[in-house]
């Protein structure tokens, strides 16, 4: 039954695209953030349906969508050479059949990070995508956040609908997506267009924001926990009654402790001493291992590369019995182990180029983004007063997406491609309607010579 009702919405989805075009993109989006096919018992998982969805998205674009006003910019340029030093590993990998896997996703999410922005033509389309983005991943947090809710949750014991613990079904991720979202959600809550700005709208917003506060708690996510504080920081810094919320959010932090889970507070306890947490000492090992290996192999060793690491690292534990309490060291030996975060993940399977490249393109979306707030931020006219916010809340996410990864892999994932989509968009619509702008007030200045009308 439930395969049959992904394959009726599916294809009504598809069907609405061909007289949408644009709703093709959302197709996209659904697919690659919500991962149907995994939620499928068989109809699903053998038709590659997030292919068919890119290739239909482009399709349509080339056949009957507008490109006059398609712009290709530096950052989208940035892209393409990544994706080329990455199909270039691909073929010198360590691991030749997994990095192909690997590829099989990985190219697809950066050429749909070039292709958006194509796309984002309009104010409607920018925040049409910005919702769906929302949305989507909706679908997984308000289960989990109604789940913690109910039951508490627990590292790996939480279910988000799926038992394949990939993507943004795994615990630290969504709880790292989860945070990031926060402030696309609370935009959309104040300045939104797509549904009315009433009471349903900024009630099901804010408890949305409620369901992504959870999310951490739940999955017992560290990460989650290193975005929650990044996010109040930043929200902080923004306000203007800091001496007022400062207060505020710490209270609410200490007196939300007695309702936490006894196993969520141990578990962040964790984060204070790396050795005492298996998990965690295996990171900082598997980090050293990569700064060692691209001492030696500058060029990176493509995808999944990390299968050949081997180490032994001093953990140390707490135990407690009839002779007291004592700190016990061991010496534990593992290989194998994944990278655990992003920025390790580029530079161990892209090496310094692959790594520069990734890293320069989200530095500039970040001072694009930047110029765009500080542009607009004292402008309160009706078509402009969004800019500012979207573009503070697309930084936000931005941030606390990038601190998030720090301690997960997810350099790949569609979403963060999805959002610097956002961004580029975001500054080359602006850049058209300024430029269009600036032609209509020269126009009007050499009417005013002549002595015509305006």
């Amino acid at each position: 039954m439930r395969d049959l009702f992904f394959v009726a919405f599916l294809g009504l989805f598809f069907l609405m695209g061909f007289r949408r075009p644009f709703l093709l993109v959302a197709v996209y989006a659904y697919i690659d953030i919500v991962s149907p096919q995994r939620l499928s018992y068989f109809l699903l998982n053998s038709i590659p349906i997030s292919f068919i969805a890119f290739a239909a998205m482009v399709g349509a674009w080339l056949l009957v969508d507008d490109k006059k006003d398609c712009r290709f910019s530096a950052r989208q340029g940035l892209m393409l050479m990544l994706l080329a030093w990455c199909g270039y590993t691909t073929m010198t990998a360590d691991f030749p059949v997994e990095a192909l896997t690997k590829w099989n996703w990985v190219w697809k999410a950066i050429i749909a990070g070039v292709f958006l922005p194509l796309v984002l033509r309009t104010r409607l389309r920018i925040e049409a995508l910005a919702l769906f983005m929302i949305l989507c991943a909706s679908t997984i947090i308000i289960n989990g956040g109604m789940k913690t809710a109910l039951s508490g949750g627990g590292y790996g014991v939480l279910n988000l609908m799926v038992d394949n613990n990939s993507g943004l079904y795994e615990g630290s991720i969504i709880s790292c997506v989860a945070i990031a979202l926060i402030p696309l959600i609370l935009w959309v809550a104040n300045h939104g267009t797509i549904f009315p700005s009433d009471w349903k709208t900024s009630g099901f917003c804010y408890a949305l924001c409620l369901a992504c506060l959870l999310m951490p708690v739940g999955t017992e996510a560290r990460t989650g926990l290193v975005c929650i504080v990044v996010l109040a920081g930043l929200m902080l810094m923004r306000s203007k009654r800091k001496f007022v919320y400062g207060p505020l959010m710490l209270l609410a932090a200490l007196v939300s402790i007695p309702f936490l889970p006894a196993s969520f507070t141990q578990r962040m306890q964790t984060i204070e001493n790396h050795q005492g947490d298996e998990s965690a000492s295996t990171r900082v090992a598997v980090w050293m291992w990569t700064l060692d290996y691209v001492k030696q192999h500058p060029g990176g060793g493509g995808f999944d590369n990390y299968l050949q690491n081997s180490f032994t690292y001093v953990a140390q534990s707490t135990v407690t019995d009839g002779g007291g309490t004592r700190i016990e060291r061991r010496i534990v030996t593992d290989r194998g182990r994944a990278y655990h975060s992003a920025y390790f993940e580029l530079l161990g399977e892209q090496g310094y180029v692959g790594f520069a490249l990734w890293a320069l393109l989200h530095l500039i979306c970040f001072v694009r983004t930047e110029s765009i707030r500080r542009l607009y931020r004292k402008r309160d006219g009706p078509d402009e007063a969004w800019i500012a916010p979207f573009a503070v809340a697309l930084q936000q996410g931005h941030i606390i997406y990038m601190i998030g990864s720090l301690f997960v892999g997810i350099a790949y994932q569609p979403f963060i491609f999805m959002m610097l989509a956002l961004q580029i968009g975001l500054d080359t619509y602006l850049t058209r309607r300024r430029k269009a702008a600036a032609r209509q007030s020269l126009g009007a200045s050499l009417a005013m010579q002549r002595g015509l009308p305006a």
